[in-house]
């Protein structure tokens, strides 16, 4: 029995799904036969079009405007971006396969046999933003936890192990643990898009049917997503679940408690600060308050300089961290990161070796643009570990 090949015969049409290891040669291999052999109207494949330009544009980090990033807020999204993708071209470089070349290989094969091909994966920012918005604070810490121990993780898997992971039995293991410690995160990555693929896989193929009267479709998905996607097209073609994808693509609104939270910490440390001047006088406001500045100011710039950031970048976040953490709409992470940008402009080498250098400590230092963002995540979580300390401190002074 093959476990990476499932054809389905619904609604007049035949769907073949053919799962995949994103760095396996024998998936490579695979997804061409097949192809050829089903002599399909469509193929889809698991890719967005952002995925699908950073494979085929040899110069799509070169357009990254890293200061646009900052100002955009979309600084912590495109870091996870490049850990995940340096984590698998450090992989595949081990195995030979350069990551998601299977998806290639449809896609060329399909132009090559003049087969029309669709791009059925929801936009990976969406899904990145739902599944942040979706944990609450402490799946956050253990999500970046998880991200940056894959970062530097020195484990290496050989092929074999690589195409054990196609197998039911691995797969399933590897969900029930997913699911078990991030629960948001595995509905979000994992169940969402087998609902969204199966929505996009059925869609595009009632389209290409009509066009060409061909009706057999061939999807080429991770291995993860098999048994989730068939599952849906079942329901969608015996119409107990519908093809909207609307739901699946809209960023949840952040809760009453999540929008307070950006106040609470400036909230807490204006009373202390105003209850000091109250009870004691100025005297020992002003010593609150300059305490505050400092824990609050020093670990951010500490943050900057664990970074290697540039001394001006350290002086803004020491500057900066005491602004931002008074107004919820901006973090020092903005200044000090921008302020990098611009005192170290990116190269054209930076963006060419973008994807290598994350993948080592020394590269992720050469790299100015890696650095950058090092430099606007540090200073920031400086900051924030900076007021959870001022906060008893404050106290502790306003109880002498």
């Amino acid at each position: 029995m093959n476990e990476t090949l499932i054809t389905l015969h619904l609604g007049g049409k035949e769907i073949t799904l053919v799962g995949t290891a994103h760095v396996s040669r024998e998936s490579i291999e695979e997804v061409g036969r097949v192809i050829r052999e089903k002599q399909a109207g469509l193929v889809c494949v698991e890719l967005d079009a952002g995925r699908f330009s950073s494979m085929t544009e040899q110069d799509n980090w070169e357009k990254l405007d890293v200061v646009k990033v900052f100002r955009e807020g979309k600084g912590f999204l495109l870091m996870v971006n490049l850990v995940l993708a340096g984590f698998q071209r450090r992989l595949g470089q081990e195995l030979g396969v350069k990551p998601g070349a299977e998806m290639k290989t449809a896609i060329d094969t399909a132009e090559e046999l003049g087969i029309p091909h669709a791009l059925c994966d929801r936009e990976i920012r969406t899904t990145l933003r739902r599944a942040w918005a979706r944990c609450g604070l402490w799946n956050k810490c253990k999500l970046l936890a998880t991200l940056l121990s894959s970062a530097f993780t020195k484990e290496k898997l050989n092929s074999e192990e690589i195409e054990n992971l196609k197998k039911q039995n691995e797969l399933g293991r590897m969900m029930a643990e997913l699911a078990e410690y991030l629960p948001p995160v595995k509905e979000t990555l994992i169940d969402e898009r087998d609902r969204y693929l199966a929505a996009k896989i059925w869609t595009s193929g009632l389209a290409a049917a009509g066009q060409s009267g061909n009706n057999r479709v061939v999807a080429v998905v991770g291995a993860g997503h098999l048994e989730g996607i068939k599952a849906h097209l079942e329901k969608i073609a015996a119409g107990e679940e519908g093809q909207d994808t609307a739901e699946l693509e809209r960023i949840p609104p952040k809760s009453f408690l999540s929008k307070a939270a950006g106040w609470i910490f400036p909230g807490l440390i204006f009373a202390l600060i105003l209850l000091g001047f109250f009870r004691s006088g100025a005297g020992v406001s002003t010593a609150m308050l300059l305490r505050w500045i400092l824990f609050n100011g020093s670990l951010a710039a500490l943050g900057t300089i664990l970074a290697l950031g540039h001394p001006l970048s350290v002086l803004v976040a020491f500057l900066g961290a005491p602004v931002a953490t008074l107004n919820p709409f901006i973090g020092v992470g903005l200044f000090s990161g921008i302020t990098e940008a611009a005192l170290r402009k990116p190269r054209v080498a930076d963006a060419q070796n973008i994807i290598d250098d994350v993948s080592s400590l020394r590269g992720i230092y050469r790299n100015r643009i890696i650095r950058a963002l090092l430099v606007f995540f540090l200073s920031s979580l400086g900051g924030a570990i900076g007021n959870f300390i001022a906060i008893p401190a404050l106290a502790g002074l306003l109880a002498k």
